[in-house]
This record gives structure tokens, C-alpha cells and sequence, in this order.
């Protein structure tokens, strides 16, 4: 197996040496940053798989850093580490970029189960597989949904729902089966930021025309065909 490189990115120097000496015994290359400006030089230098990302940090905040790497069109993976815990803050993490939020304080074990589950995801996503939804042709690599001439390209959070909904062959998707796939934890806060994206994958599968999710209330979401 390809061993996988991370940047951490975190200003509090103990904690930054924690983190790299717990992800070098693990078996991962991991290269460090203390600040949002330095991570995105070393990003820009090297190929990363995974980058962790304190949010506040001077010179650049880690929303800032994540924005500016998705933007060069990278398929690495992202997950922030803050201690700023509302549901308008994990959203803004989402938005930026990030592909999951961890609490601080957290407990290294959970961080190193969603490190492991986001660096599967890339394991994934180099097969370039194509599903076939109803009349539509759906590509997570790209995150491209097509029918037809139309295209809608979808955000990782967002293509990601789409593709539990797809395998669940038309059968109900719990709220919590979903948060814990994807998020990792089937907190409140991740239970709102999960319905924010339901929402706007929503209005992408009503440009398309073909797809619908429906939510069957109190229990999680299917997805169906309307055709």
C-alpha cells in the first residue's frame, strides 16, 4: 500500500508535536506547519494526501489555507481540528473545503479513526468508476453528475451523500448510518450540517431533473428517480 503523506497544521507547538510523532509511529510520512501561511507553501511543494488543520492560527486561519489548496483542484483530504464547536463554525468548515471537523479537546484515537477513513476515501476515488442513476451517469472522482448535456459538478461532502444514497439500491439511509459514515459522529451539530448539504444537493438534483432525495421523516433519507 501506498504510504500516505500528511501535513498537520497547528499552532500550539505541543500539541503539533504530539500529532506528528503519534502519525510518524502510525507508519505516515507527516511534514508539520505552525501557521496557515507556512502550510500552504509546504502544500504547494509537496504531494499531500491529508491535511490537518487547527483553525485559528496567525497569519492565515485554517478556513483561509483550505480554501486557497481546494482551489488548485486537489483531491487531498482535509480535516479540521477547533475548538470552535457551533453549528455555524463546522458549517464554514464544510464550505471552505474541509471534509470533516474534530473538536478539540479530542481523543487520539477517534482522530486517527477519521484520519483512516479519509485516507480510504482516495483509495476509492483513483478507480475513475462510473455509477449509472436512473438516467444519469455519476462520477465521484470528478463529482460530476450528467444527464444528458447537463452537468452538475458537486461539492466532496456533497457527492459523497450522493453516493451512500446510490448504494443503498432505493432503500432508507439513516440520519445516523450517514453522519457516522461521513462525519464520523452522529452529533447534533453534525446532524445540521449534513441537512445543509442534503439541502443544496437537493437543488443541483432539481437542475438535473431525474433524481430526488426524500426524506422519510424522523429516520434519514432515500434516493429516488422520478422518471
Amino acid at each position: 500500500m501506498t504510504k500516505r503523506t500528511i501535513l498537520v497544521v497547528e499552532d500550539d507547538a505541543t500539541l503539533r508535536r504530539i500529532l506528528h510523532d503519534v502519525l510518524i509511529i502510525k507508519g505516515y510520512d507527516t511534514l508539520v506547519a505552525e501557521n496557515g501561511a507556512e502550510g500552504l507553501r509546504i502544500f504547494q511543494e509537496r504531494d499531500i494526501d491529508l491535511v490537518i488543520a487547527d483553525v485559528m492560527m496567525p497569519q492565515m486561519d485554517g478556513f483561509e489555507m483550505v480554501r486557497r489548496m481546494r482551489d488548485k483542484g486537489s483531491n487531498t483530504q482535509f480535516l479540521f481540528l477547533s475548538a470552535l464547536d457551533s453549528a455555524d463554525d463546522v458549517v464554514q468548515g464544510f464550505r471552505s473545503g474541509g471534509h470533516d471537523y474534530l473538536r478539540k479537546p479530542f481523543d487520539m484515537n477517534e482522530l486517527l479513526v477519521r484520519v483512516e477513513s479519509l485516507l480510504s476515501r482516495l483509495e476509492v476515488r483513483q478507480t475513475g468508476e462510473e455509477y449509472r442513476i436512473g438516467s444519469c451517469i455519476f462520477n465521484p472522482e470528478s463529482q460530476e453528475l450528467r444527464r444528458g448535456e447537463i452537468v452538475e459538478h458537486l461539492s466532496s461532502r456533497e457527492a459523497a451523500i450522493l453516493q451512500a444514497l446510490h448504494r443503498s439500491r432505493g432503500e432508507v439511509v439513516t440520519y445516523q448510518q450517514l453522519l457516522l459514515d461521513l462525519w464520523g459522529d452522529d452529533s447534533y451539530y453534525n446532524l445540521r450540517s449534513m441537512n445543509v448539504f442534503v439541502s443544496h444537493l437537493r437543488t443541483k438534483l432539481n437542475r438535473i431533473g431525474s433524481l430526488q432525495i426524500v426524506s422519510i421523516r424522523g429516520v434519514g433519507y432515500k434516493l429516488g428517480c422520478k422518471e
